[in-house]
């Protein structure tokens, strides 16, 4: 089964590679990117181009995504990077590091947290569908941190639960372009689909109800770290929101950063971190909490910003 996209190039990825474009809009790896477009599964402005041509603001680029491998959920590999930071016969609770997909879906090839628990010897809840058994949250392929895994059923049933109920207390960290005013406050906009782009979320009357909440944790001179607590888990919540308030996360191009201020510190994706999760435990209701720093990439772009001009 393959995944046909066609949309246009925003702004943000004016004068990118062919290569380079297609892996940022749909969450490729540079190499899986490439090899689509070599194979001619990216038609550009209707024609195949190469890799290496320069793509324009308004182009429109169609790509034919494959289906995920069959043997993709039989056939676990280890990955890299991912690292099991708690672990009891209930629920393992993770550090993803950048690239890697939760679990698996069409047009996705590259690694996943399903498959390299399954890799590491992990037994999941079989509750969920046969994709992403045991899942219940997600991260975004390119953001980083903490997230829980359901290893027994009963887990699996008062997780989903908690995180339907609001419960569950998700803290990320954001570098965000320029300085919120108000420094700290709510944003409650309801979130859906883009209307015209399909691999974009957006604020959208009618859509699901989203509230985040947020503080500055440190102000630099072009950018403001911030601490972010979610209500709810829409797709795309933060970089949506923060968006819409044009004060978007650094490196998120999707969503109308600056390609330069990202190239100055080193971001080539958004820089957004899963630093804390808490909960109480699903076997007997113990409050447990989880703490995770950011990965060498972001932490050297706030020594970047920190430093004197």
């Amino acid at each position: 089964m393959t995944d046909a996209r066609r949309v246009p190039l925003p702004e943000g990825l004016d004068g990118s590679r062919v290569d380079a474009a297609v892996s940022r809009l749909f969450g490729l790896s540079r190499t899986a990117a490439a090899e689509l477009v070599t194979s001619g599964a990216v038609l550009l402005e209707g024609r195949a181009p190469a890799k290496s041509e320069r793509v324009s603001a308004g182009d429109w680029i169609e790509v034919t995504l494959p289906g995920p491998p069959a043997a993709a959920t039989r056939d676990p590999t280890p990955v890299a990077g991912l690292r099991v930071v708690y672990d009891d016969p209930d629920i393992v609770v993770v550090d993803k590091p950048v690239g890697v997909a939760v679990h698996p879906s069409p047009g996705w090839t590259g690694p996943t947290v399903t498959a390299g628990l399954a890799a590491a010897g992990y037994r999941v809840a079989t509750s969920g569908a046969a994709e992403r058994q045991g899942v219940v949250h997600r991260l975004d392929v390119g953001t980083t941190g903490l997230m829980v895994v359901a290893k027994s059923e009963r887990a699996y049933t008062v997780l989903k639960d908690a995180f339907r109920q609001r419960t569950v207390d998700k803290r990320y960290l954001a570098l965000v372009q320029g300085h919120p005013d108000p420094s700290r406050g709510t944003i409650d906009a309801p979130i859906a689909r883009h209307p015209t782009h399909d691999y974009r979320w957006a604020v959208v009357s009618g859509g699901r109800p989203s509230v985040t909440h947020y503080e500055t944790v440190e102000a630099f001179r072009a950018a403001s770290l911030l601490e972010v607590r979610l209500e709810t888990g829409r797709t795309h919540q933060i970089r949506v929101h923060m968006a819409a308030l044009r004060h978007p996360c650094v490196g998120d191009l999707t969503y109308g950063a600056d390609p330069t201020l990202a190239a100055r510190l080193g971001v080539d994706r958004q820089w957004l971190h899963a630093a804390s999760l808490g909960f109480d435990h699903p076997a007997d209701g113990t409050p447990v909490r989880f703490d995770s720093e950011p990965p060498e990439d972001l932490a050297r772009a706030l020594v970047m910003l920190a430093e004197p001009h």
